[in-house]
């Protein structure tokens, strides 16, 4: 969520491509509501990329998030788009399979990305954008209240199962809720996905075989017992209803991203003091939760002789430089290989509090790091279906087999 909320903050403006200043072509760069906070970070990178290469003009230009979309697509209706993109990563799928980027394989320098963020913009073997930043959760847990309920606060859980099963004997004994999973619309997926259970396989629904009923069950269970914080859990974003109920100790787990663990700092000192935190269970796919990747993409119908040009920039506002600078501003955690294991990253003080100690953390498993999302047309609105399905059943107002093969009905003949 806090991510996202960034990445309104990250896209640069439009304006033709290709056009002769001083017989100069000049390379368009949108991103992503990114201004005015990262102004100075964006006119001094671009600053520093014109002054050593005398033979382009690189202007930056950012765009509102609501905005972004609209105007790339009237830009490449036009013939006139921007030599650079920035995009989330369901936008850059949604664009690759309408024919509006292209692939980069011959201009990206994929050596210098971390494994995970390359996966996340490779699509049919062929990689579609230059990675930028990204996020990973960790989980932050109430040490205090783990000792109350009888847990080590040493042992954090380490899969999804032992999570629920925490959260199950912390509302027994201390009467708090464990965590709240996402499961509204457009997170549910994610949750399924990153347990090992497919959405869609062959073309199909595949969310209402007995492993996915059986997982359901699991949460019907975990939230009959209290062990799942009620609030706002089936809404699409429960962040901060979740933050809350864990700065006013009412609540034992919260995943998230490490930046919301300075506003536990900030807003309930006393549970800060109590807060430990560690890597958020990966779950058997090995997959890491949180991921949100922001990336640059190129127009399928840019001027192919500028190319080259395009290309040196894109990896050049991706570097390990350039992203260790943004993400030491952002708060948030590069895609470069050799920017994460920067000591920023990797090396944290003894005496650090929880939140320098998440985002060392968060780092570490970039490489796992992945952005699950719903990749068919109409995602908005079967996920909406499903998500509305996993309620009924594990709020007990339907059998979980029944409530799932009504969605999986639906999602049918809409696929």
């Amino acid at each position: 969520m806090k991510l996202k909320t960034l990445s309104l903050s990250l896209l640069i403006a439009a304006a033709p491509l290709f056009a002769h200043a001083a017989d100069k072509p000049v390379l368009e760069v949108w991103t992503m509501s990114l201004s005015p906070k990262f102004d100075g970070y964006f006119k001094e990178l671009v600053g520093k990329y014109n002054a050593q290469h005398p033979n382009v003009e690189v202007k930056w230009t950012d765009y509102p998030w609501d905005v972004i979309q609209a105007k790339f697509t009237a830009a490449v209706g036009a013939g006139k788009p921007p030599a650079l993109v920035n995009l989330n990563v369901p936008w850059a799928y949604d664009y690759q399979q309408e024919g509006l980027i292209q692939p980069l394989d011959g201009l990206i320098d994929k050596n210098q990305y971390v494994a995970g963020a390359l996966k996340d913009v490779t699509f049919n073997g062929k990689a579609y954008a230059f990675p930028h930043y990204n996020g990973a959760d960790v989980i932050a847990y109430n040490a205090a209240l783990f000792k109350k309920a009888g847990l080590d606060p040493n042992k954090p859980p380490k899969s999804f199962d032992e999570e629920l099963q925490y959260a199950k004997v912390i509302k027994a004994k201390t009467g708090a809720a464990g965590f709240a999973p996402k499961m509204g619309p457009t997170k549910i997926e994610g949750l399924f996905l990153q347990n090992g259970l497919d959405v869609i396989k062959d073309g199909k629904p595949a969310f209402n075989s007995p492993a996915h009923v059986a997982f359901v069950k699991k949460l019907a269970e975990a939230y009959k017992a209290g062990a799942l914080m009620k609030d706002n859990l089936f809404v699409q974003d429960n962040f901060q209803v979740a933050m809350a109920a864990y700065n006013s100790g009412r609540m034992a787990m919260l995943e998230s991203s490490p930046t919301a663990l300075t506003r536990v700092r900030d807003e309930a000192p006393k549970v800060y003091r109590d807060t430990r935190v560690a890597a958020a269970p990966l779950g058997p796919t090995g997959i890491a939760a949180g991921g949100w990747m922001f990336n640059f993409a190129v127009a399928r119908n840019v001027d192919k002789a500028l190319l080259p040009e395009i290309g040196k920039f894109g990896n050049y506002l991706t570097n390990a430089d350039n992203q260790l600078a943004f993400a030491k501003l952002a708060g948030t955690l590069p895609t470069a290989r050799k920017a994460a294991q920067d000591p920023h990253f990797q090396k944290v003080a003894a005496n650090a509090g929880p939140a320098e100690r998440a985002v060392g953390i968060a780092a570490a498993n970039l490489d796992k790091t992945r952005t699950l999302f719903l990749s068919v047309k109409n995602a908005d609105t079967l996920s909406a279906r499903l998500s509305a399905a996993v309620e009924k059943a594990v709020t007990g107002r339907q059998d979980a087999k029944a409530a799932l093969d009504e969605a999986a009905a639906y999602w049918s003949g809409k696929l």
